[in-house]
């Protein structure tokens, strides 16, 4: 989408802030012993009362308000009966849609005490997409985005999953431009525009290539391969000529 007028911003600013409040929420009642549908409750009952309903519901017919990941689970876990424990390292994936407009952002938590290298993944995961945000102006390559969190993870030692992409968003959940590269993409030669609307969503892993289904178990959860602890973090982003907008901070 690119946005055309002070409306269409205001509404994309309205379903970014929604989703952002309702991660929020959810990351507040992560402790041990909720299970995955529990949460992914506590988001949909967010998003209702804010008048959103969950995108992945509504486009994809997915078994749940939001996506859940649990520790082996890279990206699109189904909320369920699991248990959270602690030590767990858990993603949020939340997505939304109201008046016509949609939004997505996502983090990754642990739960309770971690290893060391398990809080330098989520620091340097957060930082990751903070640096992919900060290419965003107009009239610059798309591709300065993956270059940048590319040049990050490989200074730090880090891989980053190969075949999950950032997106285009806005009118609908997935839209041009698609599969915008949060890795170094040689092959990527198109241009931001003043407008555009798309989320940046890299997954930075300590050893994960690519993004592989769980072969038959059910037809959503993507696991790491090679098997390695994997966060994400992701914002919807305007550009503009000065710069990136966020759209899915809580405030």
């Amino acid at each position: 989408m690119v946005i055309s007028s002070q409306e269409e911003f205001g509404k994309m600013r309205d379903i970014g802030r929604i989703c952002a409040r309702t991660l929020q929420t959810m990351s507040e009642a992560l402790r041990p012993g909720i299970t995955t549908r529990e949460l992914d409750e506590i988001g949909r009952r967010a998003l209702e009362a804010a008048g959103a309903r969950s995108a992945p519901e509504l486009c994809y017919q997915f078994p749940g308000a939001t996506c859940i990941s649990v520790n082996e689970e890279v990206a699109h876990g189904i909320p369920g009966e699991r248990v959270i424990k602690a030590g767990d390292l858990v993603n949020i994936d939340v997505s939304a849609e109201k008046d016509g407009f949609f939004s997505d952002t996502g983090a990754s938590f642990t739960v309770g005490k971690t290893a060391p290298k398990i809080s330098r993944l989520l620091r340097d995961g957060k930082r990751a997409c903070w640096l992919g945000i900060g290419e965003v102006k107009a009239d610059k390559p798309l591709a300065s985005i993956g270059q940048a969190i590319g040049t990050f993870a490989a200074k730090n030692r880090y891989t980053l999953i190969a075949n999950l992409a950032s997106h285009g968003i806005g009118r609908s959940l997935h839209e041009e431009p698609t599969e915008l590269s949060t890795w170094p993409d040689p092959d990527e030669k198109r241009i931001m525009q003043d407008g555009l609307v798309f989320t940046i969503e890299p997954f930075l892993s300590l050893g994960g290539q690519w993004a592989e289904d769980s072969d038959g178990e059910d037809d959503w959860t993507l696991y790491s391969s090679p098997k390695a602890p994997t966060v994400q973090f992701e914002h919807t982003v305007v550009c503009t000529r000065n710069g990136p907008v966020v759209l899915t901070l809580p405030d």
